[in-house]
C-alpha cells in the first residue's frame, strides 16, 4: 500500500507553500488508494509550540485534507534512543568533541587553501584514552554518521535522475551533544517505522536525500524501497496582485480570515480553472503537473468571487458585520473577491462615509437630491428615481450613473445601485449627494 506523510514543524502557522506539500501527499495517496500520515516534527523545543500543531490540523481539515493517523516526534524519544545505540554498536556513529568555533576555524583554514570545506574526519583517529580524557574534562561528544564514500544514484519522481558523491559530503551529525537525535535521523527512523513508501516534500529538503538514502539502507539492511519527489518552490504567476508577500509564505489562516474559500486556494495551487472537489482532483492528479503549476492570485480571487456568489446568507451570516441583513448579502455577494470586503460595503449602506466633491456634477447631484422619493423605500425606488432624473437632466447611461455611484458609495464600481439604494435609505442618500455637490 502507498503510504505518504506530511511532516510540518509546529513552529508557526501553515503557509500556502506547506499546504501545497500536504495537498500533493493527500491527492497522491487518495489517487492510489493509499494512506497519508500526519507527523509533527517537534523535537526543537525552542521553536515548537503546543497550540501550533492544533492550528495546523484545523487548517488542513478546513482545506479538505485528512489523514489516517498522526503523531509527534517528541513522544518517540525511546525509539530514537534505541536506534542511536544500535548505530553506535554497529560502528556507524563516531564521537566528535570539536566545538562550533573549532569547526568553523577548520573550514576557514581549508577554504584559504582552496580545499573543500568537507569535515576531515579527524575524530576517527581518537584513541580511547583521548576520549576518556575529554569526557573527564567535562566535554560531551556529538556523534557523526560515517558515510560510505560511494557515489549514489537515484530517480526523483519530480526532479528526475539524481546523483551524489558522498566523499564530497561531510559526515552528518546525527546525535547532538545532549544525546538528542537530529531531524535527519528522527525522520528516517519514523519513515521506516511507519512504512512510508513515497516521500513528497519541498525542494528545500533535497540536500538531505543522499544522506537519508544511505541511512535508510543501513537501518533496513537493504536498499531503501522509498521513492523521493521534491516540489520546486511555489511561484506566483502575477506577483504583487492583492498580496505583497512571497506567495509561499501566505498563511492559510490569514486567507481564511480574509474570506477566501478553501476551494479557491486549492484551485490556485493546482492550476484548476474551476472549484473542484478533492475527489475530482485526485482523479486527474499528476505530481509533475502540480510541480509545474504556478500559484495564480488572480485565479484564486476570480474563483473565490464565483464561490461567494453562490453562498446563501446562512452560510456567511456569522462572518458578516454585526447587523448585516440577508438583503445586504444578496446585494453585494457577486461583487466580492474576499469576504472581508463586505465590511466596506456595510459601511456604505449602514455607516457614515464621506464622498468626494465631484467636479462638474453639482447641478446633477442637487437635482438628484431634490427628486429623492419620500420613504418608505422598496426595490422599486431606483426605477422611479432614475426615470425622473433622466427626464429632468436628459442624461442617460454612464453620464448619469457614474457621478451617482461615486456620490452614494464613494466608489467608482461596485454592486448594483438598484440593490444598494433601498439599503442606504433616504437620509444617507440625501446627505451624500449634498456633500458631493458642494
Amino acid at each position: 500500500m502507498t503510504r505518504v506523510r506530511f511532516a510540518p514543524s509546529p513552529a508557526g502557522q501553515l503557509f500556502v507553500g506547506g499546504a501545497r506539500v500536504a495537498l500533493a501527499n493527500h491527492l497522491f495517496a487518495r489517487q492510489s488508494g493509499g494512506q497519508m500520515l500526519l507527523r509533527f516534527d517537534d523535537l526543537d523545543k525552542d521553536l515548537s509550540r503546543p497550540g501550533h500543531a492544533s492550528h495546523i490540523e484545523q487548517d488542513l481539515r478546513w482545506l479538505g485534507i485528512d489523514w489516517q493517523t498522526s503523531f509527534r516526534q517528541s513522544g518517540r524519544l525511546d525509539l530514537y534512543a534505541r536506534t542511536i545505540e544500535r548505530l553506535k554498536r554497529e560502528k556507524f556513529l563516531y564521537p566528535c568533541f570539536e566545538s562550533a568555533e573549532e569547526l568553523k576555524a577548520k573550514q576557514e583554514f581549508r577554504r584559504k587553501r582552496n580545499q573543500s570545506p568537507v569535515y576531515d574526519r579527524a575524530m576517527l583517529k581518537l584513541t580511547d584514552k583521548q576520549r576518556q580524557d575529554a569526557e573527564a574534562g567535562g566535554k560531551r561528544p556529538h556523534w557523526r554518521f560515517k558515510l560510505s564514500g560511494r557515489t549514489l544514484e537515484w530517480h526523483d519522481t519530480i526532479m528526475g535522475p539524481r546523483r551524489a558523491s558522498l566523499p564530497a559530503v561531510s559526515d552528518p551529525v546525527l546525535v547532538r551533544a545532549d544525546g538528542s537525535p537530529s531531524a535527519v535521523l528522527a525522520s528516517v527512523v519514523d519513515d521506516i517505522d511507519s512504512g512510508i513508501t513515497h516521500i513528497v516534500r519541498g525542494e528545500d529538503a533535497a540536500g538531505n536525500t543522499a544522506v537519508q538514502i544511505e541511512l535508510f539502507e543501513v537501518l533496513r539492511g537493504s536498499k531503501a524501497p522509498v521513492t523521493f519527489g521534491h516540489l520546486p518552490a511555489l511561484n506566483d504567476s502575477n506577483p504583487g496582485v492583492a498580496y505583497g508577500r512571497r506567495i509561499g509564505q501566505l498563511a492559510l489562516r490569514g486567507l481564511r480570515n480574509d474570506g477566501v474559500d478553501p476551494s479557491a486556494i486549492v484551485a490556485a495551487i493546482t492550476g484548476a480553472d474551476l472549484p473542484l472537489s478533492l475527489d475530482d482532483l485526485a482523479g486527474r492528479f499528476d505530481l509533475a503537473n502540480l510541480a509545474a503549476s504556478r500559484f495564480d492570485v488572480s485565479r484564486m480571487l476570480d474563483i473565490n468571487r464565483r464561490v461567494l456568489g453562490t453562498l446563501d446568507f446562512a452560510a456567511v451570516a456569522d462572518r458578516l458585520p454585526a447587523g448585516a441583513t440577508e438583503a445586504f448579502w444578496l446585494a453585494v455577494r457577486g461583487r466580492l473577491d474576499l469576504l472581508k470586503e463586505a465590511r466596506g460595503w456595510w459601511d456604505v449602506v449602514a455607516g457614515t462615509i464621506v464622498p468626494p466633491v465631484i467636479d462638474g456634477a453639482r447641478d446633477l447631484l442637487l437635482t438628484a437630491c431634490s427628486l429623492l422619493p419620500a420613504e418608505p423605500w422598496d426595490n422599486s425606488v431606483w426605477t422611479h428615481w432614475i426615470g425622473a432624473l433622466e427626464r429632468a437632466t436628459e442624461r442617460t447611461g454612464e453620464a448619469l450613473l457614474s457621478p451617482l455611484r461615486l456620490a452614494l458609495t464613494g466608489e467608482d464600481t461596485g454592486p448594483n445601485l438598484a440593490d444598494l439604494l433601498p439599503l442606504i435609505g433616504r437620509p444617507r442618500a440625501a446627505s451624500r449627494l449634498a456633500i458631493a455637490a458642494a
